[in-house]
């Protein structure tokens, strides 16, 4: 029984773990994604720090084989005077530095295969990071749209059906304002045109005034109109 227990506690974890996990992939996706993206940064500094240093002794075995070379001169003209103990001294330094170049060139083509190895991989490393920011923005989208059919909580998520519902009532109801304003039009045929009319100057103007008003109440009071 004890043992059964403990299965059902492990197995309950197990799925606690899943459930967590299936409801934040995309989150800890993101933090994964800015994880290797910082991580390739480092790698890339760290493959261009170390071509700098690789330049760096190829100038040191450059200035070696130079002043090799020069020391070589200068110990010749030294024997040519019957300077052998300064020819000598001179030997010795040209040797040393004549060293210093050939480790520096076994260095630099040991170097140079350990590089050529670690650019692939950096350049590897950056293929399968630009992949995965694409794969990203994919899953990010595809993760909208099922939520936007399926929200946590649907008595407070509004869904497509609903506003579909909404945009068609709406229309329903500026269709039949329209139909009214059309109807009001139609009750006085002609009033759009009489009025245009009016205003250009076309025809008098039927609107009362109070001049025309007071000529009336003057023909009704049996009164002749005033001269001009």
């Amino acid at each position: 029984m004890l043992k059964m227990l403990r299965l059902l506690a492990r197995g309950a974890a197990a799925r606690a773990a899943e459930d967590l996990f299936n409801q934040n992939a995309l989150l800890i996706l993101d933090q994964q994604i800015r994880e290797t993206r910082a991580s390739l940064e480092r790698s890339r500094q760290a493959l261009a720090v170390a071509i700098a240093g690789d330049r760096a002794e190829a100038r040191r075995a450059e200035a070696a084989e130079a002043r090799a070379s020069d020391l070589e001169i200068r110990a010749v003209a030294a024997l040519r005077a019957g300077r052998e103990d300064l020819a000598a001294e001179a030997a010795e330094t040209i040797a040393e530095l004549e060293r210093e170049r050939d480790a520096i060139r076994t260095a630099r083509a040991t170097f140079a295969a350990e590089v050529a190895r670690i650019r692939e991989t950096v350049a590897d490393a950056g293929r399968r990071q630009a992949e995965l920011e694409r794969g990203r923005r994919v899953a990010a989208a595809s993760e909208a749209v099922r939520r936007l059919g399926a929200g946590t909580r649907p008595q407070e998520t509004a869904t497509l059906r609903e506003a579909e519902a909404t945009l068609a009532r709406l229309r329903e109801l500026q269709a039949e304002a329209s139909n009214t304003e059309a109807a009001l039009a139609e009750a006085e045929p002609g009033a759009d045109i009489a009025e245009r009319l009016r205003r250009e100057g076309f025809g008098g103007d039927d609107r009362p005034t109070g001049a025309a008003i007071l000529e009336r109440l003057r023909r009704s009071a049996g009164l002749a109109a005033e001269p001009a």
